[in-house]
């Protein structure tokens, strides 16, 4: 029972943090690669390609081939998708449907590395293991006829819940320190005050520096091998 609640627990909170990053403003004038992307949501401090994931997760995290809220689906590579690809689950719709929140899939306006949120995947494998999957591809608007192979759910821990919290909460931060910076430059024109306007502006930013500082522990950590 107490293992039951933790669980319940950890998908609330997963799905916390899920509707606390604003897919569509974290992405805008930004190229994500799955692998970081995928390492904000989830809070699963993984670096490297993401066909290496799964291997990398082993003794770790927990994994599995049942998706649960916050997990991160392991594609493995294939001809052409070489370095595999590593989505995390938003929502489970049925026992074999699914909707999760990745970057750099669809080609969306033209361009690559675009952030989608809730798309819908479908588990084809013959014994419902999730071993095999249609995803939703935007420029036809359909699953299409590809299947794409995969290893399983990498599970965040308790400390991979706190990390993807700690994202969400920096990540609405730095939203608005950038309107804050918006809205003091649209000012200063019309403002008698504009050295003000922009004190203010610059206090927002200086604290979203400190928790970004705090985040990273005084910005000692360097990451080396991202996708």
């Amino acid at each position: 029972m107490r293992q039951r609640t933790r669980t319940q627990i950890g998908s609330l909170a997963a799905a916390l943090v899920l509707s606390l990053i604003p897919a569509a403003q974290a992405a805008a004038g930004v190229y994500w690669q799955c692998v970081p992307f995928a390492r904000l949501m989830s809070g699963i401090q993984i670096f490297g390609d993401a066909r290496t994931w799964w291997d990398q997760a082993t003794g770790v995290y927990d994994k599995g081939f049942a998706p649960k809220v916050g997990s991160v689906l392991c594609f493995r590579p294939t001809d052409r998708m070489k370095l595999g690809h590593v989505a995390v689950v938003s929502r489970i719709v049925t026992d074999r449907v699914i909707q999760i929140t990745h970057a750099n899939w669809s080609m969306i306006g033209g361009a690559r590395g675009q952030v989608e949120k809730d798309v819908t995947v479908i588990d084809v494998s013959p014994g419902g293991d999730w071993s095999q999957v249609k995803v939703w591809y935007d420029p036809i608007r359909d699953l299409g006829t590809t299947t794409y192979p995969t290893y399983g759910f990498i599970y965040p821990n308790a400390q991979a819940l706190q990390m993807a919290q700690l994202n969400a909460r920096l990540a609405v931060t730095q939203n608005n320190a950038f309107a804050a910076v918006q809205s003091a430059a649209s000012q200063v024109v019309q403002s008698a005050a504009p050295m003000q306007i922009l004190n203010q502006a610059a206090d927002t930013t200086d604290a979203l520096a400190a928790l970004i500082q705090a985040a990273t522990g005084g910005g000692d950590k360097s990451d080396k091998s991202d996708k």
